[in-house]
Formats: structure tokens, sequence, C-alpha cells
């Protein structure tokens, strides 16, 4: 590896450790819910969210190492990630990456939920744009985002069928 290489592996190594952490606590999470009598809504489009971001983040290895980092759209990601925090700690036990329903729990209305009714998806509309960005690759970004929106228009009218609205 170059020396020149390290700043991109790092940042990639951190996103992938990251999104690893996540999977992990949403299976806790719904395998919980499920036994409390949750149920999943509208499973067929979830491989398509996964390879999207799969292939998002393979895109990444294999092109952002070497390139020159734009460190204030570093910043911006960083504030991207801060918000998917504030999702995930609003949420709490309730965040999955699955459409997981849990009968008669009210809708989560505080935190971001007060401001956009599908918060953690602006946040990943922000992230699929700009950490391809940071590294000057604006055709990752924009051909990732416009899978992205493909996939999020099946997953939020998914999810708002699910929770009735």
């Amino acid at each position: 590896m170059s020396e020149h290489h390290w700043p991109a592996y790092a940042i990639l190594f951190f996103v992938l450790l990251q999104r690893l952490s996540e999977l992990a606590m949403a299976r806790t999470n719904t395998a919980r819910l499920k036994t409390i009598g949750a149920h999943e809504h509208a499973p067929g489009h979830y491989p398509l969210i996964v390879a999207v971001h799969t292939l998002w983040l393979a895109a990444l290895f294999w092109l952002a190492p070497g390139q020159p980092i734009h460190w204030s759209l570093f910043a911006l990601f960083i504030l991207l990630q801060l918000g998917r925090l504030w999702v995930l700690r609003t949420l709490g036990p309730r965040w999955t990456t699955r459409i997981i329903v849990l009968p008669g729990a009210p809708l989560v209305t505080g935190g971001p939920f007060r401001f956009v009714r599908h918060p953690n998806y602006l946040v990943v509309v922000g992230e699929i744009a700009v950490l391809p960005l940071v590294f000057g690759l604006w055709g990752v970004a924009l051909i990732f985002s416009l899978l992205n929106a493909i996939v999020l228009f099946i997953r939020i009218r998914a999810e708002e069928d699910a929770l009735g609205g």
C-alpha cells in the first residue's frame, strides 16, 4: 500500500466497520422486536438495498485510494455521521435495516423525526453522494445516487404502506 493511499483506506475501513456494526445491531434489534410480536413488511426489496450499498462501498475501495481528499467534503460527511447517530439514538432498540412493524407501537416523533418523516434516508442520500465526492469521484456519486433513488422510492413506499401512511 502506497503512503498516499492510507487516508482513503482509513476512511473507507471506518465506514465499513460502521456498517458492519450497524448490521449486527439491526439483526439484534430485529430478532428482539420479533420476539415481542413485530413482523417484517415487504422484505423483497431488501436485497436491492444491500446490493446498492455493497457495490457503492466496493467501488470506493477500488477507485478512491490514491485520489486527493477534499477535506471540506469529508467534514460534511462527518456531519452526516452525526445525523446518522442522532437517528440511531432516537430510534434506539426500534432501529433496524428492515421494515419491522410492532403492532400498537406509536410512531417515533422525537429527535430528527420532529422535522422530517424519514431522516435516516436523508442521511443515506447525503452519504451516497458525499463520500465519493470526498475523493473527487463524481461518476460514482452520480451513478449510486441514481441507484439509491430507485431503491429509496421502493423502500419509502413500502414503509409508508407498513406504517399506514
